[in-house]
């Protein structure tokens, strides 16, 4: 049945278990870039956080599909709530990678990356947990969310420069520079969750 007048706080709540699962797949992303051991245990971590959070993108899609009145409007809902999939699947994608190809060191840059990825989520966290404010201060969380992400583009060019520069080994970089694409593009959805969100803040300021 459709819901005459929604709880408008449980899309927020569904969105913050979102955001929240996401920092957790990037906290245990970094331990394991950090502290390069439990490799595999640490990346079937990150799937079982990717799998908890297709739960939870079904359930703000079920909802959604349930709900007659919503208190933001439906595409930005499934926008913010694909946004934040994307994040994770790369996330888990990033540690798969790093798992089937073998890698037994990390480099500097993939370690930088995966600091970068982790501040990104921490910003998306902070600014979706102001979405039932009135949207209060959402902006500036999304502002450094774009900052950060110049920054991941900037590490993941100049390590596939160095990449070319050092190895010798064309398997090796073919490895390498698809992991560093695969971070780098974690924090290009954190961007997009970012867009989106600070357009729901404009047209709800």
């Amino acid at each position: 049945m459709f819901r005459i007048i929604p709880s408008d706080q449980e899309f927020f709540v569904l969105f913050e278990k979102a955001s929240q699962n996401i920092q957790d797949g990037a906290e245990i992303l970094k331990d394991l870039l950090d502290r390069f051991e439990d490799v595999r245990e640490k990346a079937r971590g990150i799937e079982e956080v990717e799998h908890k959070g297709d739960t939870i993108t079904h359930d703000i899609v079920k909802k959604l599909n349930t709900t007659f009145i919503t208190p933001i409007e439906r595409e930005d809902i499934l926008a913010l709530a694909s946004s934040l999939d994307d994040v994770i699947d790369l996330i888990h994608a990033a540690a798969t990678r790093i798992t089937l190809y073998k890698i037994t060191e990390p480099t500097p840059q993939a370690k930088e990356l995966g600091f970068l990825i982790l501040k990104s989520v921490r910003e998306l966290n902070r600014g979706i947990a102001k979405m039932s404010k009135k949207m209060d201060g959402v902006y500036e969380h999304c502002v450094e969310v774009n900052s950060l992400e110049n920054e991941a583009d900037r590490v993941c060019r100049d390590a596939i420069a160095d990449l070319f520069d050092r190895e010798k080994d064309p398997i090796t970089i073919l490895k390498w520079k698809e992991i560093y694409e695969t971070l780098e593009t974690a924090t290009d959805r954190c961007e997009d969750a970012a867009n989106v969100l600070e357009g729901v803040a404009l047209k709800n300021a």
